[in-house]
Order: C-alpha cells, then structure tokens, then sequence
C-alpha cells in the first residue's frame, strides 16, 4: 500500500507514521493488489487539544472511508482502523451474497488504475442500506439563501430546491462546521 500521511497543526512524526501504516496495514489481507493500493490519512489537532483522523482508500468499485475525533490521536486511530474493517467486511458480505455463483471477489477490492477514474460507490461505516422512508414533493423555485432559511425553518440539515435562475435541482446542506454547503449539477 502506498501511504500519503498528512499533518494539519501536527508533526507527522516517523513513529506516528509507523503506528498508521502498521494498523492500516492490516487491512492488507482484503485487498488483491495492495501495492498499489492508495491510503490517504489526514491527521488534525484542533485548539481543544483533540484531535481527528481521516482515511481514504479509493479502489476500483467504491471509496472506503472513515474518521474519527478524539482526544487521544493514537486511540482515533484505532477506531478508524476498527471502522474500514467493518466496511470492508460487510461489503464483502453483501457481494458475496449477491454474486455466490459469478466467481471470486478478489477483484472488487483491487486499486484504482486511473487518478482521474471517478468512484463507484462510497461506503461511511454504512450500517443499513434498506431504504426505510420515501418522500415525494414538488419543488419550489428559490434562491440558496431562501433554501437555507427553509432547511433551518424545517429543522433539516440538507434542502432539495430548484434554482430559480438555472431552473436546476440543488441541494443545500449544513457543514460540521456549522457553515453551509451548495450541491450543483454540472451538465
């Protein structure tokens, strides 16, 4: 596995670097192809003094991802790796169950050939897939900021609207940050 550890308000010290790549390194054995699979670790401190961990592994077929925040960076860590196993097994599972008779599936968990190949499907710790609820509606012409004014009025965290001034679908929706997001399709 090829491993890009980055720092944000941290020293991305030889022994925290080893301490990564040993426990990613033991999802190893999921993967077909792993030296050539990519890992992306951010590692953040903020001025709380707790820290959080994010790992990205781009493959072929879907993006395992996860993060963590915790006080301990080593213990975020831990967890995080915890979390791409339960991904990865469960994905495994659900494969396995659907395609029993088209062979081995070695081949899902290969890495990404091409930089610029976009990803199939992304995972976050998913526990349950099942849609539970369905919901039609009509949508409303508005600009961003009445569809902010209406998330925050519904209690939501993300609106579906249509532009008024490009008559297309957008979704806003509220940042970890507190700050908002605007979703746009490109045609």
């Amino acid at each position: 596995m090829n491993y890009n550890i980055r720092g944000e308000n941290i020293e991305v010290t030889p022994a925290l670097r080893d301490y990564v790549e040993k426990k990613i390194g033991k999802l190893d054995r999921y993967f077909a192809n792993t030296q050539d699979a990519g890992v992306h670790v951010n590692l953040k401190v903020y001025n709380d003094k707790s820290s959080k961990v994010e790992v990205t592994i781009p493959m072929t077929n879907l993006v395992l991802r996860a993060e963590e925040r915790k006080d301990d960076m080593y213990a975020a860590i831990d967890t995080i790796t915890d979390k791409l196993e339960r991904q990865i097994r469960k994905h495994k599972t659900k494969v396995n169950r659907k395609f029993r008779t088209s062979g081995s599936t070695a081949d899902l968990f290969a890495p990404v050939v091409e930089d610029n190949q976009e990803p199939v499907v992304e995972l976050e710790d998913p526990e349950d897939l099942e849609v539970v609820r369905n919901k039609r509606f009509d949508l409303k012409p508005m600009d961003s900021e009445e569809a902010i004014l209406q998330m925050n009025m519904l209690g939501h965290n993300f609106f579906v609207y249509t532009n008024a001034e490009t008559n297309a679908t957008n979704v806003v929706y509220k940042r970890k940050d507190g700050r908002y997001g605007l979703i746009e399709p490109t045609f």
